[in-house]
């Protein structure tokens, strides 16, 4: 009897982790399946591209995990059974059960509408490339001076913006946040933010709360009404709500809380990653969800789950950001340097250098799904036969 591993979603933590186990621990005594509900691996961090009519060459998961003897199900998790160590998926033939021994949870996160009436019904978002299809063709149907307004002051938001604005020059580009635009930015950086807003013409309305949206605007709560043809959502993420039903210990917004090394605090033979992850980094302060925090969470869990299986002292991962990367359009862009508590530092690199190096990065990115390393020793665990049947993995 093999040790069955399950790892939800195949996105930036998922795909990289699956592959990396599936590289490190030997088929003879491990069967790990990934499940994903799209046959194709996402670049989140390019479908604000997408949604602005940039096509993005598809990566199919099958071709990611080729020759690793994963087992690829393209199915929707519907349910979490910690319990029973269970999940639930559904696909066109209907529902599914899949049992595992040790799960890693990353299913990621999906907009956050923040209760604001009218977002489910009027907004577009980017948070899964269906969404932004839907935004993509919505924007082909505009014609020159339709207004688009996006909602947030994120590096989301920055970024759909601009990247509307520079593939769209006929339309009208609003953004609209509650804070003050790339207020976390060095003075460098943020100048060169707002000249770049400026040069897009892009109109920007600062400390500014929207609390509903209509099919054709977005209404700030001083009563200020923001006419809209194509209102976008990009105020923030929130997980999805499997979690929070599983029985796993979850924090507030959903997150799975676990320790140090990504292990459930509930039910350590579940382990979360990316944007699913509770943990405190290393800074003292909560991870936020973002692609950076996908690396740190799947290097560390992996780590941890090689480690509990075969015996093997597990490395530390270091949990710190060293900068925050924005593009803004094709040619331009901000990596802005940040210190130990995350704050940002005087220095930044800005314009074609900064795309150039985030474009750089995300090609790589794609790169090494299909060869995952983080660093560990590269060469197949298999686990002792008398610790295997120890834990009532194999048969005596």
């Amino acid at each position: 009897m093999k040790h069955r591993i399950v790892v939800l979603g195949a996105g930036y933590a998922g795909a990289f982790s699956a592959g990396y186990l599936a590289r490190q621990l030997h088929s003879d005594d491990f069967e790990i399946t990934i499940v994903n509900a799209e046959p194709d691996f996402v670049e989140r961090l390019r479908l604000h591209q997408l949604a602005a009519g940039h096509d993005l060459p598809p990566v199919p998961l099958s071709k990611v995990f080729a020759g690793t003897e994963v087992r690829l199900r393209v199915a929707r998790v519907v349910g979490v059974d910690a319990e029973q160590r269970a999940v639930t998926v559904a696909d066109g033939e209907g529902p599914d059960r899949i049992e595992y021994d040790t799960l890693l949870y990353a299913l990621g996160s999906t907009v956050a509408d923040h209760d604001v009436p009218g977002v489910a019904e009027h907004a577009f978002h980017v948070a899964g490339r269906p969404s932004a299809l839907r935004l993509r063709a919505r924007l082909d149907e505009l014609a020159a001076g339709a207004r688009v307004v996006v909602v947030g002051g994120n590096l989301t938001a920055i970024e759909a913006a601009t990247e509307i604005a520079e593939a769209r020059p006929g339309l009208r580009v609003d953004l609209v946040t509650t804070g003050e635009l790339g207020g976390w930015l060095g003075p460098k950086a943020r100048r060169h933010l707002l000249r770049a807003f400026e040069r897009f013409g892009i109109t920007v309305h600062e400390r500014t709360t929207i609390e509903r949206v209509e099919e054709t605007a977005a209404v700030a709560a001083d009563g200020t009404v923001f006419d809209s043809d194509a209102t976008v959502w990009a105020a923030g993420f929130a997980v999805h709500p499997i979690a929070a039903a599983s029985g796993l210990a979850v924090e507030p917004n959903g997150q799975i809380t676990v320790d140090r090394e990504m292990r459930s605090i509930s039910h350590p033979d579940v382990y979360a990653a990316g944007d699913s992850a509770f943990v405190i980094g290393d800074n003292g302060q909560p991870l936020p969800m973002s692609c950076a925090s996908a690396g740190f969470t799947g290097q560390q869990a992996t780590a941890a789950i090689i480690g509990d299986l075969t015996g093997r002292k597990v490395k530390a991962t270091a949990l710190a950001y060293v900068g925050n990367h924005v593009s803004l359009g094709r040619e331009d862009g901000l990596f802005q340097l940040v210190d130990g508590d995350g704050q940002a530092k005087p220095g930044a690199l800005r314009g074609r250098t900064a795309a150039r190096l985030k474009a750089l990065i995300l090609a790589v990115s794609v790169r090494a799904l299909s060869h995952p390393t983080y660093g560990m020793p590269g060469h197949s665990y298999r686990l002792a036969a008398d610790r295997q049947r120890s834990r009532g993995m194999v048969a005596a």
